[in-house]
């Protein structure tokens, strides 16, 4: 009889405003029950559990982030080292799925070499779905997928999603941890391009019509031009099946219009 293989140790961290549902999502996996008046981490929370995964004894260790920005401190000394990250929002609060890039973005400052994160395998979870939404599942998947993410539905209350959201995190990080620590490039999953993705995400959230289309002020008209040609062949909803691509190409139209009248 073969032996099993050695067992490893890995580092799950969850991220995520305060009362997305972090701990209640963990405590749902690991205890399979539902705590309906939970009070808010302070710091941080840990737990560790043990799973097989593919005839593997894993060993994970999950550090549950405190959300409130008077944590920060505290917060910043556990990113690095890690090898998956939970990134949780609420989809009854818009707010906390807006807030994703400011999390990303403060992982990326604390881990010291940010090209690391692209080997750090992460799942964006949508909780809360068995309540009223705000964030239809096309934003979460598609802002998911332009990252190169994973994109999973969860609820704490019922359960629904948690288990496979788990699983694939583990299985997703031991087989980086098998690869050298290498994370395999994750494809989007609804049959449209991270390219499309990216750019319907880029003229959903840019502060101006010069980011819309990628240029810099002071853009020719045969700038303006080329660019709304790239991105319209990406996005015309006749030939983009990626959600928002509609709306963004009406966003794309209206951004051109307004920067050629503005240009010389």
């Amino acid at each position: 009889m073969n032996k099993k293989k050695q067992s490893i140790r890995i580092k799950i961290i969850s991220m995520g405003n305060t009362e997305v549902g972090k701990s209640c999502i963990i405590k749902r996996y690991c205890e399979k029950r539902f705590v309906h008046k939970y009070l808010a981490t302070i710091g941080i929370d840990y737990g560790v559990t043990k799973v097989s995964v593919n005839d593997r004894d894993v060993k994970v260790n999950i550090f549950d982030m405190a959300g409130h920005p008077i944590f920060y401190e505290v917060r910043n000394e556990f990113y690095r080292d890690t090898q998956g990250v939970v990134l949780v929002y609420d989809v009854t609060n818009r707010a906390s799925f807006e807030a994703l890039e400011s999390w990303l973005s403060e992982m990326k400052a604390e881990i010291g070499n940010p090209s690391d994160m692209d080997n750090i395998v992460f799942i964006v979870c949508a909780n809360k779905t068995d309540q009223k939404r705000q964030v239809e599942e096309s934003d979460g998947r598609l802002w998911a997928d332009a990252k190169g993410f994973h994109y999973f539905e969860t609820s704490a209350q019922t359960g629904e999603g948690v288990n496979e959201m788990f699983q694939t995190m583990f299985e997703s990080v031991l087989a980086a941890v098998e690869n050298g620590g290498k994370r395999q490039p994750l494809g989007t999953q609804l049959g449209y391009t991270r390219e499309q993705a990216e750019a319907i995400q880029r003229l959903k959230a840019a502060r101006d019509n010069h980011e819309r289309l990628g240029l810099t002020n002071g853009a020719s008209k045969d700038e303006i031009n080329k660019a709304f040609r790239r991105l319209s062949v990406l996005l015309h909803p006749d030939k983009s099946v990626a959600p928002g691509s509609e709306e963004a190409f009406k966003i794309l139209v209206a951004a051109r219009t307004a920067l050629l009248k503005g240009s010389r």
